[in-house]
């Protein structure tokens, strides 16, 4: 992973780790079941964002380098890799 793509990304995660620390405390103390599972849901979209982050990073980078590699079999590996994350993500 590219270097500000990593600092990115660890920085979306730290801050999801936040979110669900607060998740945590939300359950512990009681709180409303609607105002917990709409941070769930807040906690899910951060998730897909930082995801997409990684996806484009590795598009732009890993992909990018097989198509000019030439090398037709790295090509297809890494297309068919890629397609296979976004499919399983989807599920």
């Amino acid at each position: 992973m590219r270097t500000i793509a990593k600092a990115s990304v660890l920085k979306r995660l730290r801050r999801i780790e936040g979110q669900v620390r607060g998740l945590a405390r939300m359950v512990d103390e009681d709180r409303y079941c609607i105002d917990i599972v709409t941070q769930l849901s807040a906690v899910r979209a951060a998730l897909r964002r930082a995801e997409e982050k990684i996806l484009a990073d590795h598009a732009a980078h890993c992909v990018e380098n097989a198509i000019a590699s030439g090398n037709k079999g790295e090509q297809r590996r890494k297309v068919a890799e890629l397609i296979d994350v976004i499919a399983r993500s989807q599920r």
